[in-house]
């Protein structure tokens, strides 16, 4: 009677022990995935692509869904909006009329998606310069002063 309740209570116990494993989070792949816990399961953020997935547990282990992502979307509406705003620069210099602000017509056949670098001309840099060496004479200035009122204290 004892070995019978003795061996039915090992194989409950050999019957739970899965269930327990399973109750584990996820694999975190040697620090790549970083998992913040939520109601139904865990959210896992790849570290390495930045892809986002939901994780539960499933009737067979743990499975993960990558969340849909608006990035896209976004993306989309900035090209959107760009040439849009192209769009009404046009309107406003077919009508004759300035555009705001310093802002510089599309030129044509350019992609509005460009980045212009304005490199500085020679008064640029002129003007650094006699930045650069204001600051230098007023540090020699506070230097000079500081060493004058060390030496009237001695």
């Amino acid at each position: 009677m004892f070995n019978k309740a003795l061996a039915t209570a090992i194989i409950a116990f050999g019957f739970c022990t899965p269930a327990i494993a399973d109750d584990a989070a996820p694999d975190t792949a040697g620090g790549r995935y970083s998992l913040n816990k939520v109601v139904d399961g865990f959210v896992r953020l790849d570290t390495q692509s930045g892809a986002v997935e939901f994780c539960s547990q499933r009737a067979v282990g743990w499975a993960c869904q990558t969340v849909p992502e608006d990035r896209t979307a976004f993306e989309h509406e900035i090209e959107h909006l760009q040439s849009e705003n192209a769009a009404l620069k046009k309107a406003l210099l077919a009508h004759g009329l300035p555009l705001p602000n310093e802002m510089m017509p599309e030129a044509p056949g350019t992609d509005s998606n460009q980045i212009t670098i304005r490199l500085p001309d020679n008064a640029d840099i002129d003007r650094a310069i006699a930045y650069v060496g204001q600051v230098w004479q007023r540090l020699v200035d506070a230097v000079s002063k500081a060493q004058k009122q060390i030496l009237n204290k001695i």
